[in-house]
């Protein structure tokens, strides 16, 4: 959290601050809203701060305030960032915007005015993914989907994926590979200054804030990766680089927003790589009463796997 509270207005922080550790250590996002209630979401429900019986009311000066902190006193430095709708800060934490946005030729040019801001805090944790090696290594690594919406622990099950490849898994015999990671959105790695934040172990390149599709193509022709992972694909333009990459004979990881494989089918720009049969392992996340619960472990034509309890990976 320390990273999260460094950009804070100091009225918040102190309020934060004040919440007892495994409380504070639990939030999971922070929504501030210009002249609307300070909103802080603990295990998925939604907390409202007060002082003295007061809830805290955002003002503009705190928004101002969070805005030159984010942007180091200047918002053209994170033109390209703002105007995807968010802004990643250290350690990984994305800081989603929404405000006036201005458009050009049918495309957002520009996010203005910005009266809501989410700061969804990023949590690395060491061997989420371990108890499912043996259903995603045969003989190698499986092709494999992560499907969950948002904030079931996706991209955290993914990074775990990456340590565990990169560093190799003693106990189940599995040897240490080359990791190629296309972290668009800085989440996966939460790189700094090209430096990975998070432990993805010693054999791990990543390119940092790179469009996926684009950013796939140079890391098989730069890099050369036994393994490739990205997050959040959903472009026909991802899906093509997927094509290519996976018939160049590269192993992939990633992850896709939906509620189950049936869902996927619906969307055109994934279809395509479903009927192809490509991915060996699809992962079925979910949030019940927390996030991160692995429901279903498929095979490439939908079968389960394995008969497997409902597990919290996070």
């Amino acid at each position: 959290m320390e990273d999260v509270l460094h950009v804070l207005p100091k009225p918040i922080q102190a309020l934060l601050e004040s919440y007892p550790p495994l409380q504070r250590n639990s939030i999971e996002e922070i929504r501030i809203r210009i002249n609307r209630p300070l909103e802080v979401i603990i295990s998925g429900c939604p907390i409202y701060p007060k002082k003295n019986d007061k809830m805290h009311i955002v003002s503009m000066e705190d928004a101002v305030h969070l805005l030159n902190k984010l942007s180091h006193y200047s918002l053209y430095a994170l033109e390209e960032e703002v105007k995807r709708g968010y802004i990643t800060i250290r350690g990984g934490h994305r800081v989603g915007l929404a405000g006036k946005v201005i458009t050009e030729k049918g495309h957002v040019k520009a996010i203005k005015e910005i009266g809501s801001y989410n700061i969804r805090i990023a949590r690395q944790k060491i061997g989420a993914a371990v108890p499912y090696v043996p259903f995603l290594y045969g003989k190698e690594w499986m092709n494999t989907l992560i499907v969950g919406p948002p904030q079931t622990g996706k991209t955290t099950f993914l990074r775990d994926l990456a340590r565990i490849i990169s560093s190799g898994d003693v106990k189940n015999n599995i040897s240490s590979l080359k990791v190629g990671i296309v972290d668009e959105r800085s989440e996966i790695a939460a790189a700094v200054k090209g430096v990975p934040q998070h432990d993805l172990g010693h054999r791990v390149d990543v390119l940092d804030a790179c469009p996926k599709a684009e950013g796939m193509m140079m890391m098989i022709r730069s890099m050369s990766p036994d393994v490739l992972i990205v997050d959040e694909i959903g472009r026909q333009e991802d899906s093509e680089a997927i094509l290519e990459a996976m018939n160049a004979g590269i192993k992939m990881i990633m992850t896709v927003h939906g509620n189950s494989l049936e869902d996927l089918y619906k969307r055109p720009t994934i279809r395509p790589l479903l009927e192809h049969t490509l991915f060996e392992r699809i992962i079925e996340l979910t949030r019940e009463k927390t996030p991160g619960i692995i429901k279903r472990i498929r095979s490439s034509s939908g079968k389960d796997v394995t008969e497997l309890k409902r597990m919290t990976v996070l």
